[in-house]
């Protein structure tokens, strides 16, 4: 009896503990539920390998970690397979910041979640009409250690819908000027099997030519905790300006992104992708 008694006093503190804690974008690492990226409404024709590298700055975190995106297009330029993680992401924060979220320490570093995605083009791209996308995507459970508040030990998923449309100039130095706008639905688990929920939204405009392009992307999600308690920190807005020098297969970039709002941190990352034709699915 006593036994039983223990027991069900420890669950009851650990629910309890477990219900204080918030599952949002302010009171986590920076890639636990950051804002969905997409993409310039396109499907490649060729698998693309896209490897970077994050630093996080701002309020009392400093994050550094690797990033990795494979996209293999089942069928090329329409249906594809799209799978990222962040790779060993290292952190320091201060003490005041491992106080408020509840952390167990201030320095370490994590293993991230993995998010698998299905693209699939619903209309191609017209005079008089868009490319539309639509994205289906999962996101893992994978990181290990939740006391430490990088990341969720909960899955998500979330749909969107990308639309994309070309303007072309006579201008040799910017040449093409892409609209790009995104709007979806995102959701994950928090506690005691319930759940946040949130529309999702982005736009962007693309500006260059063969050889460069300039992104500037306003993007976020609004979760429904915001509505009963402001400060649970679950309606991220980010702005971010990505610069890309692009060649034949292989293309380098950089991106800088600025949190607006419930996203405390600013983003510096350099990367490169490239498409690899042997790891293409080929269909006679």
């Amino acid at each position: 009896m006593k036994k039983n008694l223990i027991l069900l006093l420890v669950i009851v503190c650990q629910q309890g503990i477990y219900s204080q804690v918030r599952y949002s974008s302010s009171w986590f690492g920076p890639n636990a539920n950051p804002v969905p990226e997409f993409t310039d409404a396109t499907i490649p024709s060729k698998t693309t390998i896209s490897l970077m590298g994050d630093y996080y700055f701002g309020h009392g975190d400093l994050t550094k970690n690797g990033y990795i995106k494979v996209d293999i297009p089942l069928i090329p330029e329409c249906v594809s397979f799209k799978i990222w993680s962040s790779v060993l992401e290292h952190y320091q924060t201060t003490e005041e910041v491992m106080q408020n979220r509840g952390a167990s320490k201030t320095s370490g570093s994590e293993i991230g979640d993995i998010y698998v995605q299905t693209r699939i083009r619903l209309w191609k791209e017209q005079k008089n009409r868009p490319e539309v996308i639509l994205n289906s995507t999962l996101k893992s459970a994978s990181a290990k250690s939740y006391a430490t508040r990088r990341y969720f030990d909960t899955p998500g998923y979330y749909f969107d819908v990308e639309m994309g449309k070309s303007f072309f100039t006579k201008s040799s130095f910017i040449s093409e000027i892409r609209l790009v706008a995104d709007a979806g639905f995102l959701c994950w688990e928090t506690t005691n099997s319930a759940q946040d929920d949130a529309p999702m939204y982005g736009g962007k405009i693309i500006l260059g030519n063969q050889d460069w392009k300039l992104e500037n992307t306003l993007s976020g999600y609004w979760g429904w905790k915001n509505l009963k308690d402001k400060t649970y920190g679950d309606v991220p807005l980010v702005y971010s300006v990505k610069l890309i020098k692009q060649s034949k297969n292989l293309n380098y970039f950089a991106q800088y992104q600025y949190g607006i709002h419930d996203f405390p941190y600013n983003q510096i990352r350099v990367g490169i992708s490239f498409t690899l034709s042997k790891l293409t699915p080929k269909f006679k």
